[in-house]
């Protein structure tokens, strides 16, 4: 790259930088694991300045968890990003009086503590909008703020299980299926960053601020389509259907005479007619239940044997191909390997390279959504364990001294 094209891409990047759209919004992340954090990250990626609070001997547990090389936690790169990391004992008074200080120059506190935690050290909401009364408070836990099982500890998997999710994934002759990941962690935090928009706009027009209560198990259920209803107007239970939907057919997963596996999906009923007429049985369009998907999932059996014996005769270069000539919806089945050299996701810059002051260069996940105008972007990975105390607390008036005495002990 020239010197020319590079300042022209620092001054564009520091234009962009500057125009962030939640660039001036600052949020305290005092939550642990995921759903919290994560919707803190969410919000850092779009210029927020997330400053994360953990326990000086106690960090988030993230920290630990996944792979690690040399002996640094990778998964924390990712959660971590675009936040300055400060660490202060909020159990302690002078801890808590560090938090309300912070409040008072905040837009957003985001916490999961167990409900409670948060009053028993004098730093429940009424407290919390007494130092800012704008303050828009995110409080996420498993079960919700009140109600029987409130006090309960509980994670993501937890809600996988409430829910239904869990019902609902395997095979027909196999156990409920818990994901491999925190699937249900995930949707909160994504609903808990839109909560926070909302509540920060509220406060925007009335100057007052709101509480959030974030039950891990609610938005992982407003996903699960209408099977509430379905039960309520016509006593309907979903079932395990394994790669099947109950909405359309043909949709599962095929080998392909290659080895490897493709997924087909035929929600519209023109998808469903180009993947039957490609397979070779056209025949089978005038018949009265191919007319929708529900009556289609019906004759899973008859329409994933065909499709399933076209498709495992051809190469999968030569299966993708065909569908994507014939219009039809498919797609490889891929790992981490597979998504790292889709052209798709390349093209879209899905992917980022991050430079770290530990690692060296690091690929995670980029921003969820592009934006036109005022792309997000991620300025620094996860830093390490309170990197940014003394920058944090000078900013407040805590003076080099009264740091020494806090960290002696052990405020911070």
């Amino acid at each position: 790259m020239s010197e020319q094209t590079s300042t022209s891409a620092e001054q564009a990047g520091a234009t962009r930088q500057a125009a962030a759209p939640l660039a001036g919004v600052r949020v305290l992340d005092i939550s642990t694991l995921f759903a919290g954090p994560l919707a803190a990250t969410f919000l850092g990626d779009f210029g927020a300045d997330v400053i994360k609070v953990e326990h000086p001997t106690r960090p988030d547990a993230a920290r630990g968890h996944g792979p690690a090389k040399n002996g640094i936690n990778l998964w924390w790169k990712t959660l971590g990003r675009n936040k300055r990391t400060v660490t202060i004992n909020l159990g302690t008074p002078d801890g808590a009086a560090l938090l309300l200080q912070l409040v008072a120059d905040a837009d957003v506190l985001i916490e999961n503590f167990r409900p409670g935690t948060l009053e028993r050290w004098g730093l429940g909401p009424e407290q919390l909008h007494a130092a800012n009364p704008a303050l828009t408070i995110a409080r996420v836990t498993a079960f919700g703020q009140f109600g029987p099982y409130s006090g309960r500890p509980g994670f993501g998997s937890l809600a996988e299980a409430m829910s239904g999710f869990a019902a609902l994934t395997g095979e027909p002759d196999g156990p409920p299926t818990l994901p491999p990941f925190g699937l249900a962690d995930g949707i909160a935090a994504l609903a808990t960053s839109y909560a926070v928009m909302v509540g920060l706009r509220s406060a925007e027009h009335t100057g007052v601020g709101q509480v959030v209560d974030m039950a891990i198990i609610e938005p992982i259920l407003m996903l699960l389509g209408g099977q509430i209803t379905a039960y309520d107007q016509l006593g309907l239970v979903q079932p395990r259907t394994g790669n099947r939907s109950v909405n359309n057919a043909p949709r599962n997963v095929y080998r392909t005479g290659s080895g490897d596996w493709v997924a087909v999906s035929t929600s519209s009923q023109s998808i469903a007619e180009r993947v039957m007429t490609l397979v070779g049985r056209e025949d089978l369009l005038s018949e009265p239940w191919f007319a929708s998907g529900h009556t289609r999932a019906q004759h899973a059996d008859e329409l994933d044997d065909a499709v399933s014996s076209w498709i495992a005769e051809r190469a999968t270069d030569d299966v993708v191909a065909q569908f994507e000539q014939a219009q039809a919806a498919i797609a490889k089945v891929s790992d981490v390997r597979g998504v790292l050299d889709d052209p798709q996701y390349r093209a879209i810059g899905t992917v980022a390279t991050v430079d770290d002051d530990e690692l060296g260069p690091v690929k995670m996940q980029n921003v969820l959504f592009r934006l036109s105008d005022t792309p997000g972007s991620i300025r620094w990975s996860g830093r390490r364990h309170g990197a940014d105390t003394d920058e944090v607390l000078r900013d407040i008036g805590v003076t080099p001294d009264q740091l020494a005495q806090l960290r002696e002990r052990g405020v911070v």
